[in-house]
């Protein structure tokens, strides 16, 4: 789908998701398999409301600073979805290579969850400077007035930190400026807009066929076998530097899922070093790596290569372990709801969530 493509209508959007459950694997059926482990949840967990077409979708960047450019694009491309756009009042601001202080970008952020009309949070970008929020963060507000938050990136550091201390479901998918596609449309709005008992995501193949020339966008499974869990994760960078502090991810039992861009093996290496120290990936109920793209260090250098580098940390595992799978950095990502039950089935490759993410 282009930026400039026609708004979806409610027959549209049908055909869309069709689309994607006729794609192969893909079930929205009664689980098969009912094996679900047991997740300690520290409050009760709310799902937001489903969002409907027509419904006003709040944008911010609450990280890096957002270009006239993104904007437009991303004013666009919600309004090509059959949704309404308000954007943020401190959208345009720059404060370094954050979208201005923290205080306006906490101001944005606070705007949109208080305000009854806007149905959704649509995070512009990622970049840096999440982090900053959340001590200041009203955790209180959240919880009052449940909405969708969607983004990826930098954004893992909202996802965790209001999982954790307001207990509301947030999506880690697409943010605004995206480059959309067909796969991670239809998986996008099927999440979000139709709530089902179950339902089953089948890796993209686009990105299958991509693998043919660039071999980390293949799958491969390090640890064969089912497992479900609590969905959990984000970027690998946020999710180690949040170790430790009041708004460190809970791996015990989780279906713990990482994903990276344009970082050396050996980064990758020392964060999931930091995770295992601090948090114990083997405390996890299976692990799944996106696609790290740009991770493989330079001609120059010697280094490992990336998949080395994961299998120092997937090898010794005793549970479920999978990389490239469709999500990251990439074109072709779905959406993950942070904090519902799923399961990840290595050999039919997918992903199943074993709730609905919306009310």
């Amino acid at each position: 789908m282009s930026s400039s493509s026609k708004p979806i209508s409610r027959r549209g959007f049908g055909t869309l998701v069709a689309t994607a459950l006729a794609l192969p694997g893909v079930v929205a059926a009664a689980d098969a398999h009912p094996h679900r482990l047991h997740h300690p949840r520290k409050r009760p967990l709310i799902k937001p409301p489903r969002l409907r077409e027509g419904d006003l979708v709040g944008l911010i960047a609450p990280g890096g600073h957002a270009s006239d450019a993104s904007i437009e694009k991303s004013v666009r491309r919600i309004e090509a979805l059959g949704f309404r756009c308000k954007p943020g009042a401190n959208l345009r601001a720059v404060h370094g290579n954050y979208a201005g202080s923290v205080q306006q970008r906490l101001h944005d952020l606070h705007a949109m969850f208080a305000d009854p009309e806007v149905k959704a949070i649509w995070c512009l970008r990622g970049g840096s400077g999440c982090i900053s929020l959340l001590s200041k963060l009203d955790y209180a507000l959240v919880r009052a007035n449940p909405k969708v938050l969607l983004g990826y990136s930098d954004i893992t550091a909202l996802h965790l930190a209001i999982g954790r201390h307001a207990g509301l479901v947030t999506f880690h998918g697409p943010v605004a400026s995206s480059t959309p596609s067909v796969y991670s449309t239809a998986h996008m709005l099927a999440v979000l807009m139709d709530p089902q008992p179950t339902y089953t995501i089948p890796m993209a193949m686009e990105n299958d066929l991509r693998a043919r020339v660039e071999p980390h966008y293949a799958i491969r499974t390090v640890h064969a076998g089912q497992a479900s869990g609590i969905l959990t994760g984000g970027n690998l960078s946020m999710v180690s530097a949040l170790a430790g502090t009041p708004y460190a991810a809970d791996l015990r039992n989780s279906i713990l899922f990482i994903e990276e861009v344009n970082e050396a093996p050996y980064r990758i290496d020392r964060w999931l070093t930091q995770l295992d120290l601090s948090l114990g990936l083997g405390t996890a109920a299976a692990v799944m790596i996106g696609i790290c793209d740009n991770c493989g260090g330079t001609d120059e250098d010697i280094t490992l290569t990336l998949e080395e580098t994961l299998d120092i940390h997937l090898q010794p595992l005793k549970v479920p372990a999978v990389t490239g799978y469709s999500f990251g950095h990439i074109g072709n990502q779905f959406t993950l709801p942070m904090g519902v039950r799923a399961r990840l089935d290595t050999e039919r490759q997918t992903v199943t969530l074993l709730e609905a993410a919306v009310s």
